[in-house]
């Protein structure tokens, strides 16, 4: 039989409410009292329940999270941002996978009002209309993590995407190159179109270098896509490669090297990520650090302002970043 709080409070000789209290933390219970009450949770091993407190304080103390693909190091680094400022505010964590599916995003967007989430953390490359309308009639608050909603009609948490990607064309141009490849994830996503190749296209055009389509090549964000942009991209020589993230870069150097190249003595790679593996590659990556657990923490932080009605000051949040410095540029090899 499962034990009920009732069991607790009849063999502990107090009220349900003196239990719910100790339960919940509440610090006007007396000493002796709470000692006695957590006694005897312990003996009968009673677990609160928490759809019966949910009902009760109107509250699940549990979050959504949407992000597209928690196996992708870059993903799961934000989630677990998340997650540690969910377990500071007591909040438990719905994970979904979306795949980068707008139909799926729909969905799950969904099914996670339909369980009385307290709040959502939702990423996604594309923010559809669709999803932005559903998004704006929610009664539940949805603040978006290192997504662009061109309209702020939602809570987010970004980076200056331009500035970062100009800063890191510019820095290749400073080294010299007047042949810049931009390796690039899906140009479906707003990111990598309305920010790095806009970037991209400024920081050539303010060096007085022409721009040249033949030297951008669009990709799926894997390593085996990053290998194949080499070989696309070898008849026109570039001497210089600013990749979308982490994971193309090592297909981009790797490719290089099978080719007879070696970074940087004969290409230079900045990427624009700085997980795990801009480290564990070799050489190390010179990447832009896009702060991927801050992004997840205080997008959560913030939520957790939504669902408390604490006072908002800024409801698009821009956090640093820097450029790291690492083996796959000259100055730092």
């Amino acid at each position: 039989m499962t034990v009920t709080i009732y069991d607790v409070a009849r063999e502990a000789n107090v009220s349900m409410a003196t239990v719910s209290r100790v339960v919940n933390g509440n610090q006007n219970v007396k000493p002796a009292t709470r000692k006695k009450v957590l006694k005897v949770i312990e003996e009968l091993g009673y677990r609160p329940n928490a759809v019966a407190r949910g009902l009760a304080s109107k509250k699940t103390t549990t979050v959504g999270v949407i992000i597209p693909d928690i196996s992708n190091s870059m993903y799961a680094e934000l989630a677990r941002g998340i997650e540690d400022i969910a377990t500071m505010y007591r909040y438990n964590i719905i994970l979904s996978n979306s795949d980068q599916n707008q139909n799926k995003e729909l969905q799950l967007l969904e099914t996670m009002l339909g369980k009385q989430v307290d709040g959502i953390v939702f990423m996604s490359d594309v923010i559809s209309t669709e999803l932005l309308y559903e998004m704006e009639r929610s009664p539940t608050p949805i603040v978006l993590a290192g997504s662009i909603d061109e309209t702020n009609a939602v809570a987010s948490v970004n980076i200056d995407y331009h500035g970062a990607a100009y800063e890191a064309v510019k820095k290749l141009v400073d080294n010299g190159h007047k042949k810049i490849a931009f390796v690039s994830g899906p140009l479906s996503s707003k990111i990598n179109k309305d920010f790095k190749l806009k970037a991209y296209k400024e920081a050539l055009e303010d060096a007085g270098i022409d721009y040249d389509e033949k030297l951008v090549v669009e990709c799926n964000n894997s390593y085996d896509e990053g290998m194949k942009a080499v070989a696309t991209l070898q008849p026109y020589e570039p001497t210089a490669y600013f990749v979308s993230n982490d994971e193309m870069s090592i297909g981009v150097i790797h490719a290089l090297e099978e080719s007879g190249k070696k970074v940087p003595e004969d290409a230079e790679i900045i990427s624009y990520e700085n997980s795990k593996l801009a480290r564990m590659a070799r050489p190390m990556l010179t990447s832009i650090a896009f702060p991927l657990y801050d992004i997840g923490a205080v997008s959560m932080r913030l939520l957790t302002k939504y669902m408390n009605e604490e006072e908002i000051e800024e409801k698009q949040v821009i956090l640093p970043y820097r450029i790291e410095e690492r083996q796959s540029t000259k100055n730092n090899a």
